[in-house]
């Protein structure tokens, strides 16, 4: 067969995997970013009717890290040796029934149940769906599967807001609007859970959807580059995880995310503190970063795939959100700058994700990567017990906003400099032609 054909016959494989997987992917993850964080906008009602300090939300809120990270890399594994679309299945439909059942606490234990409970339903979610994507994405095009992924994040938000904006003003059958934001949003969880379980396919070996020949040649190329990363280090599980890149990784992704998360779920208070607008007001302003969230993840993840660079593209995006923080201290007193601050600090920091994710998959194979994937995010994602705990406190204890601003820029310069230490090789894969190859082996 000649080049030009195996060229056409790749492409129509990539293509159709991209069309058939991708918009799912991102949907079902648009969900699970509803349910994790529509907390932060039911706190704009919810601690005032509960009675709830800053203090005690913040600890509800990390207390869902507490369970979260507990099932991370034993979650991946089991995406990797038994089955995608069963376990990812089985924690969609627990999440939504838990997400609804938050809607009907009553005081600060029950919320603390609720938020554990979540934790444990949702764990090894996003590890799954990343190990899930390198069974049918080779590494040239991970950085642009991942970006299709990550967007759900900021799209959750773009999406949440206006709904969160009018729920937040209704009380139907005796129920404050926030407790229907819980109990609303459950419901698709489920829906798609069940839907899951039909709908995915977890190997490209048993795509019947595929085209004969179009399934072989893909199952052909990611194993080729299977075996290349292979030559590259073929590592156990226990070395995987004590690898030095893996660990200044982790390191650094726990520090993003103790800043990130910390801001997440604390972002429609700041911006009501220092704004005084109606709760719809609020929701509206942070529709601001999710469309620049949505960019930048798009366009920095396409980017670092064309010049298969990582490590700039996963550092500055640290950077700039960082500076935009820092520079929020000084001004915290010109509304105008302030906000501008504020709301694009917050969209910045999404084009750090899917580039990040390429890295280690970029590393590592098979279990290797499932179990450096789920330790990376569960030890990443206890920075959801740090950074909204530590804001709250620092709100608590300094009456101000501007200590919590100061550390969210902090943690994200300092996960910015830890990437900037690491030297990783990284394959492009052969098929891409001559000139490819001679700059096959580079530094991320």
């Amino acid at each position: 067969m000649t080049i030009s054909l195996l060229s056409d016959l790749g492409a129509r494989a990539r293509h159709r995997v991209a069309r058939r997987l991708l918009p799912f992917v991102f949907l079902i993850y648009v969900v699970n970013y509803l349910d994790r964080v529509n907390v932060s906008f039911a706190n704009l009602r919810m601690s005032a009717d509960l009675g709830f300090s800053d203090r005690v939300y913040g600890l509800g809120v990390g207390i869902f890290y507490l369970t979260y990270v507990l099932f991370e890399i034993p979650g991946a594994i089991i995406v990797e040796r038994w089955s995608a679309r069963k376990w990812i299945a089985r924690i969609m439909i627990s999440w939504g029934v838990v997400t609804i059942l938050t809607g009907f606490v009553q005081n600060t234990a029950q919320f603390y149940a609720a938020r554990f409970f979540l934790g444990l339903a949702e764990a090894s979610f996003f590890p799954g769906m990343v190990v899930y994507l390198t069974h049918w994405f080779c590494s040239r095009d991970r950085g642009r599967a991942m970006a299709c992924l990550y967007i759900a994040v900021p799209t959750a938000s773009f999406i949440g807001s206006p709904i969160a904006g009018w729920l937040l003003g209704v009380h139907w059958w005796q129920l404050a609007g926030w407790r229907w934001l819980f109990i609303l949003e459950g419901i698709p969880a489920i829906i798609l859970g069940v839907v899951t379980f039909f709908y995915l396919t977890d190997w490209p070996s048993q795509a019947r959807w595929l085209p004969d020949n179009e399934r072989d040649w893909l199952v052909g190329e990611l194993q080729a580059d299977l075996q290349a990363k292979k030559g590259i280090r073929d590592y156990t599980i226990t070395q995987a995880c004590r690898d030095r890149h893996v660990l200044l990784l982790l390191a650094a992704f726990f520090l993003a995310l103790s800043g990130s998360l910390g801001n997440i779920y604390w972002i429609p208070t700041f911006v009501k503190r220092l704004s005084g607008f109606s709760d719809r007001g609020v929701t509206l302003l942070l529709i601001i970063p999710a469309l620049i969230g949505i960019g930048g993840m798009l366009g920095n993840g396409w980017h670092s795939d064309k010049k298969m660079e990582r490590r700039l593209h996963t550092a500055i995006p640290l950077l700039a959100a960082g500076l935009m923080y820092g520079l929020l201290i000084p001004s915290r007193h010109n509304f105008a700058l302030a906000i501008s601050f504020l709301l694009f600090g917050s969209g910045f920091f999404y084009a750090f994700l899917p580039v990040f994710w390429s890295m280690p998959t970029a590393m590592l194979s098979e279990s290797a990567a499932a179990a450096a994937l789920g330790l990376i995010n569960s030890i990443g994602q206890s920075g959801g017990v740090v950074g909204p705990y530590m804001i709250g406190w620092l709100n608590d204890r300094t009456h101000s906003l501007t200590a919590s601003f100061g550390f969210i820029a902090l943690v994200y310069v300092a996960a910015a400099g830890l990437i900037l230490c690491l030297r990783i090789r990284e394959l492009i894969h052969p098929s891409e032609g001559a000139s490819a190859m001679s700059g096959s082996k580079g530094e991320v």
